[in-house]
Formats: structure tokens, C-alpha cells, sequence
């Protein structure tokens, strides 16, 4: 039996999770139009190649990757562009995005798919296979997965690790996931470890889940992967704390997991993997919780595009339900509107209501009780980082690691005082981003400035030089017409 380790901190906070894990995954019907964003992961937004009045093929690539951070999208089914425009997006900004919009014909109709043969293909080829199927990490982050399946020359992944922990409260996707799909979940692993030459493979899934465990140990069959439940504790499903847990590696600030042998992905991200190499299909959909406030609390596969007011019709929501949260109670956001589409990153959809959600009592002072330094799983100082984020001294809260934050918020969920820390640390990175931004964006314009002056005293050089050129040799001309 593997030896476990512990991360500091940690919080047990109420799970309902049963609620959405009562009956098997279902497919969400076809809407009626589907809203593709081209930014569906982090970097930069992929280039459409689509217009308006264009018909698809369901796989057809409609927006390139752009850059080396990036990813690409594509068609869920087959159908109509009928629209490329800003339209809104699940952002807490309400910002609107690129999107191009589908409407399906109903045919569903592929286009041609090419299964690869990976044990005889390099991992160089594999990996633009998976950025060209536009997969990413789907516990979340949203990380072009190709990236981090290349840790670099010199660089050796020991371990790799399967992310099967989802720890937040309320998500069930990859729990259900691992119920139903754990073959194609464990194929995949099998190509990432091929294409990261890993020594071994670890699959952490919280205790809380003893059928996704055992689902999964049934498909290793002769793999020789190690399935290895962990203590259910929040954020115990974080890319560092679950390495943490599984090897005793600590990730030091600054510094990547791959550094010190150590790669982790998602559950779902796997078997995108498995999808796109072994059946030549990029990600057109995902699974997706609805639970919260609804009568029928369930796990949908929907289209990436899907509005979400969509899905949560399917869930029947309840009389009182007002808003929602996409993601976690703890790191999740509010939407702005419902009417945003379904996107990579969305994992869980949590309908609000007065009855679930109460409003947060108003905050008071802190008492400096510490309770939200013996939670904090990254070994920080919140109370610190609140007063120098409050205060606006963004200098003294980068000293104390500002941006080690994981932002889980189980500093807010502990304090007695009911201060949201969460807010004040994600407005002091923003603010430190706008300054970095304004920086870079002097700095640009001072190195213009002086390469137009620089540019001008050439010029002005060169013409001095020309004329004085052009003086000699008139006075040389004249010099021997004289002489003649």
C-alpha cells in the first residue's frame, strides 16, 4: 500500500454531491444554435477559418490555433455558420467574445477521421495532432494539453499523474466520468505515459467515490497503473496538493511540477486524449454537472456551444431559482447571464436560490484569529495579504507570495468575520497585471520614441553627408575646368 502525505491545511466543507449521482450520464439533445467562443482556453483566441453562409461537417476545425500558447475549436455537429461576432461569454466579466454562431441541420454528419497509430508515430506529431483536436485540461484551467505533454529537452517525467480527485463541493462530472468511461479514461493514460516516457502512473481519486475507484481498478487490467485513494479534503484535488499526497513532492514557488518529474492531468483530459488520437475526434463536447437548485439534479454530455438556460431547463430548475454559478461554490463564478454557451472550462453548473445560497452575512473586521492561515493549503498569510491588498500596497503583497494564491477560498469560507479574502487577493493581481501592462506599454512607446529619434539624427547624418558628398565633388569639377 503507497504511503500518503499531507498538504497544510484544508477545509471539509458540505459536498452534495449525491444529489447529481443518482443516475447515469445523458445526452443533451441538439439545441437549436450553438455559440462557439474561439478563446476556450488560456492564450491566444484561435483564428477563425469560417464564414458567414459556410456549411460544416460536425469535427470540421472553424478556428485555428494562433501562436504556440493556443488551441483549436471546432464544429459539434454538422450545420450552418449563420453568424462571427462578439457575443456574451461565461466570464465573471460579462464581457462578450469572438464566437461564431451554428445552426445545426440535424444530420449530426462527420467529417472524414483519421485514427493515428501512436506507438509507431513520434510524440512531436502527437502532440500538433492534439492541439489541431483543440484538447485541453478539462478539470478547469483549460491549459492547452500538448504543451505539458512536452516537459522539454533534458527534462524526465518520472510519474504522471491521473487527477481523479475532484474535491470541490457539488461537481460530479468526473466522478460519473470514471463510473462509466473508465476503459477509455485509462486508454488514454496509456498515451500520455508513451508520450512522456512517465516511469509510472498514479490515479488519485478522493475516498468519497468508492465506485469511480472501482471502476477504474477493473479497467487497469494489466496496466501497470496504481489506482490510490486519498483523504477527501478541499482543495485536496489542486495540481499541487494532490501531488503532494501521492508522492510527497512539494512544488516549490516558482517552479513547475515537470521540474521535479512530475506532470498531472485531469481525469476527462485523459480520455480527450484517448478520443482525438485513437478515433481521430477533436473535443465537442463535455460533461457537465447541473445540480444546485433544480428538481433534476444530473450529469449531461452537451455540445461545446450549448446555451446553458438550455441545460438547466433539462434539470428542471425550481420555482425560486434565481442566477447561477458556473464551477464550484468555492472557486466558481457568477454568470452574468444563462444565456452564455458551454464552453471547455465548464465543468459544473450550480442554479442558484435564497434557500441555497443566502446572502453573505455583512463583513466585519478581522480579529487576527489566524483561523485562515492554518487553512490555507499554499502555507500563506492571508490576513497579511488582505491588509496589503486592501491597502493597495501591491509591492508587500507580492513579498508575501501573492500569486502562490489558488484562490480555492478556504481562507473566506473559515473567517468568523465573513471577510471575502478571495476578492481582495483577485483584485490585487489584476491590479498588479494593469500596472505590468501599462509598463510594457510605456516601455514599448519609450523604445519607439527613441528609435524614431535615433532614426531622424541618421537621416539627418546621411543627408549632412550627401550634401557634403555632393559639395566636394562640384568643388572638384570646378577645381579642373579651371585647370583646363
Amino acid at each position: 500500500m503507497k504511503l500518503l502525505h499531507r498538504f497544510n491545511g484544508g477545509i471539509h466543507p458540505p459536498q452534495h454531491k449525491t444529489e447529481s449521482t443518482r443516475l447515469p450520464i445523458l445526452s443533451a439533445p441538439i439545441p437549436e444554435k450553438l455559440v462557439i467562443p474561439l478563446h476556450q482556453h488560456i492564450g491566444t483566441s484561435a483564428k477563425p477559418l469560417v464564414a458567414a453562409g459556410d456549411a460544416v461537417l460536425k469535427g470540421q476545425m472553424i478556428g485555428k490555433a494562433e501562436g504556440y500558447v493556443s488551441s483549436s475549436v471546432h464544429a459539434p455537429t454538422s450545420g450552418k455558420i449563420t453568424a462571427i461576432g462578439y457575443e456574451p461569454a461565461p466570464h465573471p466579466s460579462g464581457l462578450r467574445d469572438l464566437c461564431i454562431t451554428l445552426e445545426p441541420d440535424g444530420l449530426d454528419a462527420w467529417i472524414e477521421r483519421h485514427p493515428l497509430d501512436y506507438l509507431n508515430m513520434d510524440p512531436s506529431s502527437l502532440r500538433n495532432r492534439l492541439r489541431d483536436a483543440g484538447v485541453v485540461g478539462l478539470g478547469g484551467a483549460v491549459f492547452p494539453s500538448f504543451i505539458k505533454l512536452n516537459p522539454g529537452s533534458g527534462k524526465k517525467i518520472k510519474t504522471l499523474v491521473l487527477n481523479g480527485a475532484e474535491c470541490e463541493p457539488y461537481i460530479t462530472c468526473d466522478d460519473m466520468l470514471m463510473r462509466e468511461r473508465a476503459d477509455e479514461i485509462i486508454a488514454g493514460a496509456k498515451i500520455m505515459r508513451f508520450m512522456l516516457h512517465a516511469e509510472e502512473v498514479l490515479i488519485g481519486i478522493e475516498d468519497n467515490k468508492p465506485e469511480a475507484i472501482a471502476a477504474m481498478r477493473a479497467a487497469l487490467k494489466e496496466a501497470p497503473f496504481e489506482v490510490i485513494p486519498v483523504p477527501t479534503i478541499y482543495p485536496g484535488g489542486g495540481a499541487k496538493q494532490l501531488i503532494r499526497v501521492l508522492t510527497g513532492i512539494e512544488v516549490p514557488a516558482g517552479e513547475r511540477s515537470t521540474d521535479l518529474g512530475v506532470q498531472c492531468f485531469n481525469v476527462a483530459t485523459a480520455l480527450s486524449v484517448y478520443r482525438a488520437i485513437a478515433h481521430g475526434e477533436p473535443v465537442l463536447s463535455r460533461i457537465v454537472t447541473i445540480t444546485g437548485a433544480v428538481n433534476k439534479p444530473r450529469n449531461y454530455e452537451a455540445l461545446i456551444g450549448t446555451p446553458i438556460d438550455v441545460l438547466i431547463r433539462l434539470a428542471a430548475p425550481v420555482k425560486d431559482s434565481d442566477g447561477a454559478i458556473m464551477g464550484g461554490p468555492m472557486m466558481g463564478f457568477e454568470l452574468p447571464s444563462t444565456c452564455v454557451p458551454l464552453v471547455k472550462a465548464t465543468n459544473c453548473i450550480i442554479v442558484k436560490s435564497a434557500t441555497l445560497f443566502p446572502p453573505a452575512p455583512q463583513p466585519m473586521p478581522c480579529i487576527r484569529c489566524g483561523k485562515c492561515a492554518e487553512s490555507c493549503p499554499a502555507d500563506l498569510q492571508p490576513q497579511e495579504l488582505y491588509w496589503f491588498s486592501k491597502a493597495g500596497n501591491f509591492g508587500k503583497a507580492q513579498e508575501y507570495a501573492l500569486f502562490d494564491c489558488i484562490e480555492c477560498g478556504c481562507c473566506s469560507y473559515v473567517c468568523p468575520s465573513h471577510i471575502p479574502l478571495v476578492q481582495f487577493y483577485r483584485y490585487a493581481k489584476s491590479e498588479i497585471w494593469a500596472q505590468e501592462r501599462e509598463k510594457k506599454a510605456s516601455d514599448l512607446a519609450r523604445i519607439r520614441h527613441e528609435l524614431r529619434v535615433d532614426r531622424m539624427e541618421r537621416e539627418k547624418r546621411e543627408k549632412a553627408e550627401r550634401l557634403a558628398q555632393k559639395s566636394a565633388q562640384a568643388r572638384t569639377q570646378m577645381n579642373s575646368e579651371e585647370e583646363t
